[in-house]
């Protein structure tokens, strides 16, 4: 079989080509032939060449520092935001802690409750108004 088809392939290659009429093509057309062109190349003759491969490596390799880069930077952006998420939440409860405090103390320094609070220990409070008292200089 292989030798009927070489035949005919040599036949074809024997007969006179016919003049052949191009017409432009649409832009369309010729994108889709350049991209076929290059999907060709790449297919066949390989993606790079090992010379080439070496002359792109300090390239390469300055690239992929960067992306680490990138991603550790990236890594460390998050982390900030969940310490100061963090952050944020223990001043709002130690705010509320300091409101809840300095309202008590309020209530606790009021003077019934203080009276209360002395009450046991037998100190009363006074009913009548507090004594002036008066030092002549010449008397100490």
């Amino acid at each position: 079989m292989n030798n009927q088809f070489r035949e005919e392939l040599e036949e074809e290659e024997e007969l006179p080509e016919e003049p052949v009429i191009r017409l432009k093509k649409p832009k369309k057309e010729k994108e889709s032939e350049n991209a076929n062109l290059f999907f060709k190349k790449l297919f066949t003759e390989g993606v790079v060449t090992k010379e080439a491969a070496t002359a792109m490596l300090p390239f390469l390799i300055f690239l992929s520092l960067l992306t680490m880069l990138y991603i550790a930077n990236s890594h460390m952006a998050v982390k900030n935001i969940r310490d100061i998420d963090k952050l944020n939440k223990e001043v709002k409860e130690l705010s509320w802690e300091y409101k809840s405090l300095k309202a008590d103390l309020m209530f606790k320094s009021k003077l019934t409750e203080v009276a209360k609070k002395v009450d046991t220990l037998g100190i009363k409070e006074l009913t009548e108004p507090p004594k002036k008292i008066i030092i002549n200089s010449d008397e100490h």
